[in-house]
Protein backbone atom coordinates (compact mmCIF):
# COMPACT_ATOMS: atom_id res chain seq x y z
CA UNK A 1 0.00 0.00 0.00
CA UNK A 2 1.02 3.17 -0.54
CA UNK A 3 1.65 6.07 1.58
CA UNK A 4 -1.13 8.72 1.59
CA UNK A 5 -2.24 11.09 4.24
CA UNK A 6 -4.67 9.78 6.55
CA UNK A 7 -8.36 11.22 5.46
CA UNK A 8 -10.04 12.79 8.51
CA UNK A 9 -14.04 11.99 9.30
CA UNK A 10 -15.82 14.93 10.02
CA UNK A 11 -15.54 16.44 13.00
CA UNK A 12 -13.29 13.75 14.86
CA UNK A 13 -9.99 13.82 13.66
CA UNK A 14 -10.01 10.03 13.00
CA UNK A 15 -8.22 8.84 10.39
CA UNK A 16 -10.67 6.79 8.67
CA UNK A 17 -8.47 5.42 5.55
CA UNK A 18 -8.97 1.85 6.56
CA UNK A 19 -12.37 1.03 7.58
CA UNK A 20 -15.39 -1.46 7.19
CA UNK A 21 -14.30 -3.55 4.01
CA UNK A 22 -11.13 -2.00 2.86
CA UNK A 23 -9.69 -2.45 6.53
CA UNK A 24 -10.98 -6.27 6.31
CA UNK A 25 -8.99 -6.70 3.20
CA UNK A 26 -6.18 -5.31 3.72
CA UNK A 27 -5.53 -6.74 7.44
CA UNK A 28 -6.31 -10.33 5.79
CA UNK A 29 -3.70 -9.77 2.75
CA UNK A 30 -1.30 -9.04 5.00
CA UNK A 31 -1.70 -10.98 7.76
CA UNK A 32 -2.41 -7.98 9.92
CA UNK A 33 0.97 -6.25 9.06
CA UNK A 34 -1.39 -3.39 7.65
CA UNK A 35 -4.30 -2.66 9.67
CA UNK A 36 -3.75 -3.83 12.83
CA UNK A 37 -2.56 -0.29 14.44
CA UNK A 38 -5.74 2.09 13.93
CA UNK A 39 -5.08 5.95 14.73
CA UNK A 40 -2.48 3.85 16.59
CA UNK A 41 -4.81 1.54 18.90
CA UNK A 42 -4.67 -2.41 18.26
CA UNK A 43 -7.16 -4.07 16.21
CA UNK A 44 -8.70 -7.48 15.18
CA UNK A 45 -11.25 -8.69 13.15
CA UNK A 46 -14.04 -11.42 14.20
CA UNK A 47 -16.34 -13.08 12.84
CA UNK A 48 -20.11 -13.45 13.55
CA UNK A 49 -22.84 -15.33 12.09
CA UNK A 50 -25.93 -13.01 10.89
CA UNK A 51 -28.78 -13.49 13.08
CA UNK A 52 -30.65 -13.23 9.90
CA UNK A 53 -28.93 -13.82 7.13
CA UNK A 54 -26.91 -17.03 8.75
CA UNK A 55 -23.96 -15.61 6.53
CA UNK A 56 -20.32 -14.80 7.86
CA UNK A 57 -19.63 -11.25 8.97
CA UNK A 58 -16.47 -10.16 9.18
CA UNK A 59 -15.87 -6.98 11.50
CA UNK A 60 -12.81 -4.75 12.41
CA UNK A 61 -12.15 -3.43 15.90
CA UNK A 62 -10.25 -1.71 18.29
CA UNK A 63 -9.50 -3.81 21.60
CA UNK A 64 -8.05 -3.71 24.39
CA UNK A 65 -5.89 -6.59 25.79
CA UNK A 66 -6.68 -7.34 29.50
CA UNK A 67 -4.66 -10.18 30.66
CA UNK A 68 -5.60 -13.40 28.27
CA UNK A 69 -8.98 -11.44 27.37
CA UNK A 70 -9.60 -9.34 24.44
CA UNK A 71 -11.86 -6.54 25.25
CA UNK A 72 -14.27 -4.76 22.22
CA UNK A 73 -17.08 -2.16 22.73
CA UNK A 74 -20.07 -2.50 21.15
CA UNK A 75 -20.68 1.66 20.77
CA UNK A 76 -21.16 1.75 17.39
CA UNK A 77 -20.22 5.71 17.46
CA UNK A 78 -22.62 6.35 20.41
CA UNK A 79 -25.21 5.46 18.11
CA UNK A 80 -28.57 5.14 20.05
CA UNK A 81 -29.19 1.52 19.07
CA UNK A 82 -26.58 -1.44 19.42
CA UNK A 83 -24.55 -2.56 16.14
CA UNK A 84 -25.50 -5.21 14.31
CA UNK A 85 -22.43 -7.44 15.18
CA UNK A 86 -23.37 -7.23 18.65
CA UNK A 87 -26.58 -8.63 18.48
CA UNK A 88 -25.19 -11.73 16.27
CA UNK A 89 -23.06 -12.05 19.24
CA UNK A 90 -25.95 -12.06 21.48
CA UNK A 91 -27.88 -14.52 19.14
CA UNK A 92 -24.48 -17.06 18.86
CA UNK A 93 -22.06 -16.15 20.40
CA UNK A 94 -19.14 -18.31 18.95
CA UNK A 95 -16.69 -16.09 16.65
CA UNK A 96 -13.82 -16.51 15.07
CA UNK A 97 -10.87 -13.83 15.82
CA UNK A 98 -7.95 -13.13 13.94
CA UNK A 99 -5.21 -10.76 15.72
CA UNK A 100 -2.76 -10.55 13.69
CA UNK A 101 -1.58 -13.77 11.84
CA UNK A 102 -3.03 -15.04 15.11
CA UNK A 103 -6.60 -17.28 14.17
CA UNK A 104 -8.16 -18.81 16.51
CA UNK A 105 -12.30 -19.67 17.89
CA UNK A 106 -13.39 -18.37 20.54
CA UNK A 107 -16.35 -16.99 22.61
CA UNK A 108 -17.73 -13.89 23.18
CA UNK A 109 -19.81 -12.34 26.43
CA UNK A 110 -20.96 -9.23 27.88
CA UNK A 111 -19.10 -8.13 30.89
CA UNK A 112 -21.72 -7.24 33.26
CA UNK A 113 -20.62 -5.27 36.79
CA UNK A 114 -18.45 -4.95 38.78
CA UNK A 115 -16.26 -6.63 36.06
CA UNK A 116 -17.68 -4.02 32.93
CA UNK A 117 -16.73 -0.57 35.04
CA UNK A 118 -12.73 -1.80 35.11
CA UNK A 119 -12.79 -2.77 31.64
CA UNK A 120 -14.37 0.05 30.95
CA UNK A 121 -11.72 2.05 32.18
CA UNK A 122 -8.81 -0.11 30.59
CA UNK A 123 -10.44 0.89 26.97
CA UNK A 124 -10.99 4.12 27.82
CA UNK A 125 -7.44 4.46 28.51
CA UNK A 126 -6.35 3.47 24.84
CA UNK A 127 -9.41 5.06 22.97
CA UNK A 128 -10.91 7.95 25.19
CA UNK A 129 -13.75 8.60 22.37
CA UNK A 130 -15.49 5.90 23.93
CA UNK A 131 -16.50 8.44 27.13
CA UNK A 132 -17.64 10.78 24.00
CA UNK A 133 -19.42 7.84 22.87
CA UNK A 134 -21.33 7.29 25.64
CA UNK A 135 -22.46 10.75 26.07
CA UNK A 136 -23.75 10.94 22.88
CA UNK A 137 -26.42 7.59 23.91
CA UNK A 138 -28.57 7.01 26.87
CA UNK A 139 -28.24 3.23 25.79
CA UNK A 140 -25.23 1.62 28.24
CA UNK A 141 -22.69 0.78 25.41
CA UNK A 142 -22.25 -3.26 26.04
CA UNK A 143 -18.47 -3.98 27.29
CA UNK A 144 -17.49 -7.57 25.13
CA UNK A 145 -15.05 -10.35 26.75
CA UNK A 146 -13.49 -12.18 23.92
CA UNK A 147 -12.05 -15.66 25.44
CA UNK A 148 -10.34 -18.26 23.63
CA UNK A 149 -11.72 -21.58 23.26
Amino acid sequence: MSEQQPTKAPGTGTDITLIGPDHVRVYQESNGEEGYLWNGVPTLLFTTIGRKSGQPRINPIIYTPVGDKYVIIASKGGSPTHPAWYLNILEDPNIEVQVKADKFAATARTAESPEREELWAEAVKAWPNYDVYQSRTDRKIPVVVIERK
